[in-house]
């Protein structure tokens, strides 16, 4: 995996590697690679925090099927609550 602003043969060790390059394949994109879902298991502690939360939450819910307790963005952007007169 190419990136222009990391040299990845700095990392002191494999498993901080793969952290950055899993949570950079899911924030950023694919290219051509594919994910491994044991991998995803295996680091989820560590990879979880460094994941956009949206996709962290579809993440859990794909590999574990566990919806999450975040609140919805969908609330947000909508409209404003409605007043009782």
């Amino acid at each position: 995996m190419k990136n222009w602003n990391t040299d990845v043969s700095s990392f002191k060790n494999k498993r901080g590697k793969i952290i950055w390059e899993l949570s950079q394949l899911i924030n950023y994109g694919f290219d051509d690679k594919q994910l491994s879902e044991k991998n995803i298991k295996l680091y989820w502690k560590e990879l979880k925090p460094k994941l956009d939360p949206e996709r962290a939450r579809m993440l859990k819910y794909l590999i574990w099927g566990k919806l999450s307790l975040l609140p919805s963005k969908k609330s947000y952007w909508g409209l404003s609550p409605k007043i009782n007169s």
